[in-house]
């Protein structure tokens, strides 16, 4: 099986799951329903945003759009650096698969802002209906991203001597996020942990003895 072949296997399995589980969540539960996994840390609990990746958003509608049609360039962008790393030997399977990564996910989030609008309404104290007959909740590009994987952990107070925090709560791990913004960070981990040389200038070369390293631990 050819490394292009193994990405695209990686690639269709994560939009598979994500998608799934964002379908599932959004014609089984209304925004703010909950379901505890294990108690008091680990919680599936609904939430839409307009943004970026764990709940950060871009504001208002003219945001919204060019988040949208940045995402879609971006993918593109991932899309045809991926293709070029897969035709290079030299290049270890684990990069590859860590960019097939960042790629999934993106496709993943921009899918649900570019047709979950137009495909189900709204969840507001309603479980959404996938292909209403009135329509969806809005437009092409207008979607919201649909997250809720939520992890608090941890949770307490600020000491009162932090200034400004002081003495208000916290809980870590407070972002809510989906399937997609996961194989984003692990890929993008992955690069800064394990691939970052091969960001480096050209004249630093890598040994192939490393690279049959690497593609031995990987493959």
């Amino acid at each position: 099986m050819s490394r292009s072949t193994k990405s695209l296997i990686i690639i269709f399995l994560i939009l598979i799951v994500d998608q799934a589980l964002k379908i599932w969540i959004k014609t089984s539960m209304s925004l703010g329903d909950e379901i505890v996994v294990f108690k008091n840390w680990f919680i599936i609990h609904f939430v839409e945003n307009n943004g970026m990746a764990f709940g950060f958003e871009f504001a208002g509608e003219y945001g919204k759009i060019f988040l949208s049609v940045f995402r879609i360039f971006a993918v593109v962008a991932i899309g045809w650096y991926l293709f070029k790393l897969a035709k290079q030997k030299e290049i270890p399977f684990g990069f590859i698969v860590s960019i097939a990564l960042i790629f999934a996910g993106a496709i993943g989030n921009i899918l649900d802002s570019l047709f979950y609008g137009l495909i189900f309404n709204h969840s507001f104290g309603q479980v959404a209906t996938l292909f209403p007959e009135g329509g969806g909740y809005a437009g092409l590009l207008h979607g919201k991203v649909v997250d809720m994987f939520y992890f608090p952990l941890i949770e307490g107070r600020y000491p009162d001597w932090i200034p400004y925090f002081g003495g208000n709560p916290f809980i870590f791990f407070r972002p809510v996020f989906n399937v997609a913004d996961s194989a984003i960070t692990v890929g993008i981990f992955s690069i800064l942990l394990f691939y970052r040389r091969y960001f480096n200038k050209p004249e630093e070369k890598i040994t192939e003895e490393e690279i049959a390293t690497e593609n031995n631990i990987i493959e």
